[in-house]
């Protein structure tokens, strides 16, 4: 799971995600032929929820992890509003 407090954009992603926890699934495999177990990143999906309007229930979108966490650091540098 990874929180956003402000809205955010990932490359391959239409539009401007809004702020919000999306689950965040990354899949490895082992690499064979070494004497520890060592793995390697396959693949990262993020789940969009539906948009208002659209006719999809949710979205799952093969991302960048290194663009997902770019997106995260941008986040976490934008000074929150105090009420």
């Amino acid at each position: 799971m990874v929180t956003f407090s402000h809205p955010f954009e990932l490359s391959g992603i239409d539009g401007v995600q809004p702020a919000g926890t999306y689950m965040v699934e990354t899949d490895e495999e082992l690499v064979d032929g070494l004497s520890f177990p060592v793995y390697r990143r396959v693949v990262t999906v993020i789940l969009l929820p539906a948009r208002a309007g659209g006719t999809t229930l949710a979205q799952a979108a093969t991302i960048d992890p290194l663009d997902l966490e770019r997106a995260e650091e941008a986040d976490a540098a934008i000074p929150q509003a105090t009420p």
